[in-house]
């Protein structure tokens, strides 16, 4: 793992080394490593850091995260901490993700992608969401996702491509989720209502409702997906080939006679 200065890691992480201090001071960083009057910073720091910055760019104030960070820490409300750290909340997720987070030491994180777990990728990782800072382990959102990124990194793809695509896809994917709500709210929703009990639609009606919508979301989307896929990769495929082929013989050269002069002379 590698170790930093308190300007070094105050520069990786886009903040002053007055402001490393002051995080420092309210408990929000823990102590570097002391080696003579030197202090030594990891990468746990750096993602700390980097876990504060998302959360201040969400508008929580520094005195909140410090609670933030105290409650999850000694495991007080989990759930809600979990949430406002970027993790999964099991509540939401047993809707539709049926994701399962793991746990990783930054060894573990580090095998999985051979080495290019860099400090810009971390970073980029942190801010999509896809892990968050638990003490001295990461949090990895889906172990789908983790194994499907893996695989792709040993093929060849280098992880920060990985991590860019991931970008795009959550962008996409929200505009995906935005249709299928739209159906939802639109036409599902109004006559739950109608049909409810003259208390009002309760929450198990709600989660029935949402449990049956399930699946025939995924399966619209799957579907159109490998349709998608199918016509790009298709369509590819046959410019690769005919960028391989070769041209059409000219009328000055044609196959088999030589150059145009000698096959006039003959």
């Amino acid at each position: 793992m590698r170790e930093f200065r308190a300007a070094e890691l105050a520069e990786l992480a886009g903040i002053t080394t007055r402001t490393l201090r002051f995080y420092r001071e309210r408990k929000l960083l823990p102590p570097p490593r002391r080696e003579g009057r030197i202090a030594w910073y990891d990468e746990h720091h750096l993602a700390r850091l980097h876990t504060i910055a998302g959360l201040l760019n969400r508008g929580h104030t520094l005195g909140g995260i410090v609670d933030l960070l105290g409650a999850f820490e000694s495991g007080r409300d989990s759930q809600r901490t979990a949430e406002l750290l970027g993790l999964e909340s099991s509540m939401i997720t047993s809707l539709f993700a049926e994701e399962t987070p793991i746990r990783l030491t930054p060894e573990e994180l580090a095998d999985y992608y051979q080495g290019e777990v860099t400090v810009e990728n971390l970073a980029a990782a942190l801010d999509i969401g896809y892990i968050a800072v638990d003490g001295d382990e990461f949090v990895h959102v889906s172990r789908r996702l983790l194994d499907a990124s893996s695989e792709l990194v040993k093929k060849g793809i280098p992880l920060a491509a990985v991590l860019a695509s991931g970008r795009e896809l959550r962008k996409q994917s929200e505009g995906i989720a935005d249709v299928f709500v739209h159906l939802f709210r639109t036409h599902l929703l109004p006559k739950e209502q109608a049909d409810a009990a003259p208390e009002g639609l309760d929450a198990e009606c709600l989660d029935d409702l949402l449990r049956q919508l399930r699946p025939l979301a995924k399966q619209v989307f799957e579907a159109e997906l490998g349709l998608a896929l199918d016509r790009r990769v298709r369509a590819e495929v046959e410019q690769w080939i005919a960028q391989r082929e070769p041209g059409p013989p000219t009328t000055a050269d044609p196959p088999g006679t030589g150059t145009g002069t000698a096959a006039a002379d003959g």
